[in-house]
C-alpha cells in the first residue's frame, strides 16, 4: 500500500466550489481498482484546509489516477481556488501489515 496525504489551502471564496470539485473527483477515484480508499478531510478550526487521503494498492495506481479524465478535470478545476500550492506526503502501511482494504 502506498498512502498519499495531500495538503491543501483554499481561498475563503472558494471552499464551497472546491468541496464540490473534489468530492466528485473522490466519488470517481474509489471506482478505480487501484485505489482503495480515497477521503477529503476539511480542518475543523480554518475550514479553507483540506487533506486529502489517498490509498493505493501499488505505484502503478497512482500514475494511473493522474491519467483518469476525474483527475484532470479536478486538477484544472482548483488550480485558482488554492491560496497557496498544494503538498503531498506518501507513506508506506506499517500495520495492520495484511490489511484488505
Amino acid at each position: 500500500m502506498l498512502i498519499v496525504h495531500v495538503h491543501v489551502h483554499v481561498n475563503p471564496e472558494s471552499v464551497a466550489a472546491f468541496i464540490e470539485a473534489t468530492i466528485e473527483n473522490a466519488q470517481n477515484s474509489i471506482r478505480e481498482p487501484g485505489i482503495a480508499r480515497f477521503d477529503v478531510m476539511q480542518q475543523r478550526d480554518d475550514p479553507t484546509r483540506f487533506v486529502l487521503v489517498e490509498v493505493y494498492r501499488d505505484e502503478k495506481a497512482t500514475e494511473a489516477h493522474r491519467q483518469t479524465a476525474h483527475y484532470v478535470k479536478w486538477r484544472e478545476a482548483v488550480a485558482s481556488m488554492m491560496s497557496e500550492p498544494r503538498t503531498r506526503e506518501t507513506f508506506s502501511n506499517l500495520f495492520p501489515e495484511d490489511k484488505e482494504w
